[in-house]
């Protein structure tokens, strides 16, 4: 399972993410949207907005945080 988040460093919604996943064991790769205009650009694409985070789970997009839902997407995977 590949795991991408896109996230900016102090968004609260995107330190919540990264602490569930980590309580969950959930490896990803965390990409950073003020870094990298290309990590930004890519989530437009994928999400049609700006908001973070940005959860792709082998290309299926979820925009912000909402537990139960990501908890079925990460199911659906194993």
């Amino acid at each position: 399972m590949d795991v991408k988040i896109y996230v900016t460093p102090t968004g609260q919604w995107c330190i919540k993410l990264k602490e569930w996943l980590k309580k969950k064991k959930v490896a990803y790769q965390e990409l950073d949207v003020i870094e990298s205009d290309t990590y930004r650009d890519l989530i437009i694409q994928k999400s049609w907005q700006m908001a973070v985070p940005v959860i792709d789970i082998d290309g299926k997009i979820m925009v912000g945080f909402k537990e139960k839902e990501l908890e079925e997407m990460l199911k659906k995977k194993k």
